[in-house]
């Protein structure tokens, strides 16, 4: 490599390098206004359980493992965008609590105040119409984005490329998503007037878990938090230009939440499991596609900002071309790891797994010029030896298997997405 790619990648390049984790956060201001947030929003949503708990404890409980269980798949996703240069995981929690915490206790009463604010400058039709879907984006999209901006003060130097915005966002708006779906189900519960009973809890899990889940608070979150991740990494920009982004991304999460509100469509399909599984996709997928291409669009342009870190080692001990080619995509890296399986069982598979972490480790150490770049490439050497004594040296994708892989498991991925959302609308319409 020669000096002007390194002046080009210092400036204009989609990752800023930061540093490791930093151990003297409790010397910011600003974490412990977060700290304090935190734990205000804590005591307040404790206070909401307990009101629960003391009435429907069956019901509380089944709630909150269904969601639980549900956010499961999200994080793990979720966490697996940025696999080059993963978020750490304290963040990644601290982003899930202020979502679940800060932004559902502020947005529960504010909601409410400007749904009557609307019912009183406008009329109790118009609260009545499109109350939900003024008032609930307004406060709620607002109060998630404070969160990536939240994490951008306590620890900026993590946040170094628009793929971490769009991670921190995902994460806040799924905290969001999973509390406020709780207190949704236990709202059902109080007005079925039933007593404990965890059929309404069921039905919201349906409605709001299987069937909005997939384009809810976690697409939008995600929409908001590349707007601020620009806005932060993208310093060849000028901060006019950023500060459009941010608000454009902002912006798209609101129109997209008020879309997703909007009583639009909402008898113009007619009646069925097909006219409302039409609704969601035509509400829902425009900003799916929408977050897909931002996210594509800013791994590719940060995997190649590391493979051109890894290049400068010159060392196919480290990492050989065709190494750094498969490590770029998570559909190569996969295929990767299962040709090694298919050729010398799974202990290759899992020492090229172990391979592709540490060299995604050394690519981004290299990216910081730290001093902790031995420790990386000993780990390296390690894992390409036990590939040598298993007979597979190099961690490659098979020729032509990488975007039969990706097709086929976007092919299978969007039929089960089918069919869980067609089981879904169908016990509800059915159940109705």
């Amino acid at each position: 490599m020669t000096a002007e790619p390194r002046l080009r990648s210092a400036r204009s390049a989609p990752v800023q390098p930061g540093a490791p984790p930093d151990l003297g956060l409790l010397r910011l201001p600003g974490f412990w206004v977060v700290a304090v947030l935190l734990a205000v929003g804590a005591v307040r949503m404790s206070m909401i359980a307990g009101r629960y708990a003391a009435a429907y404890p069956i019901a509380l409980l089944t709630a909150t493992g269904l969601f639980a269980l549900l956010a499961v798949p999200f994080w793990f996703v979720v966490s697996e965008l940025d696999f080059l240069e993963r978020e750490p995981l304290g963040l990644r929690v601290l982003a899930f609590g202020w979502g679940g915490l800060v932004a559902t206790a502020v947005s529960i009463p504010a909601s409410a105040a400007l749904d009557d604010l609307i019912a009183k400058l406008g009329s109790p039709h118009l609260a009545a119409d499109w109350g939900a879907a003024l008032a609930g984006p307004t406060v709620e999209e607002i109060a998630k984005t404070l969160g990536v901006v939240a994490i951008v003060l306590v620890a900026r130097a993590q946040v170094n490329s628009v793929l971490d915005g769009v991670v921190y966002g995902a994460l806040v708006g799924l905290g969001f998503q999973i509390v406020e779906d709780v207190v949704y189900a236990m709202g059902a519960v109080a007005l079925a007037g039933r007593g404990d009973h965890v059929e309404p809890v069921i039905t919201t899990f349906l409605l709001r878990g299987l069937l909005s889940g997939l384009w809810s608070h976690t697409l939008f979150g995600a929409l908001a938090g590349a707007g601020i991740g620009y806005l932060v990494v993208r310093c060849e920009r000028t901060l006019r230009t950023r500060v459009g982004v941010a608000m454009l991304g902002v912006l798209g999460a609101w129109a997209s939440h008020v879309l997703w509100n909007s009583p639009l469509l909402r008898d113009g399909l007619g009646n069925g499991a097909v006219a409302l599984l039409a609704v969601l996709v035509l509400k829902g997928l425009p900003p799916l596609v929408l977050i897909w291409l931002l996210v594509r669009s800013a791994h590719d342009r940060e995997a190649d900002y590391y493979a051109e870190q890894l290049a400068t080692l010159d060392d196919p001990e480290l990492i050989t071309p065709a190494e750094a080619e498969a490590l770029k995509s998570g559909s190569r890296r996969a295929s990767a790891r299962s040709h090694a399986r298919v050729r010398a069982g799974f202990r290759a598979r899992a020492a090229v797994r172990r391979l592709q972490r540490a060299q995604a480790r050394l690519a981004v150490e290299l990216s910081r010029g730290t001093q902790d770049l031995g420790r990386w490439c000993r780990e390296v050497r390690r894992q390409r030896r036990i590939l040598n004594r298993l007979g597979h040296p190099e961690a490659i994708a098979p020729a032509g298997k990488g975007p039969w892989r990706r097709t086929a498991s976007a092919v299978f991925s969007t039929a089960l997405a089918v069919a869980v959302l067609w089981a879904a609308v169908s016990t509800l319409v059915g159940g109705g």
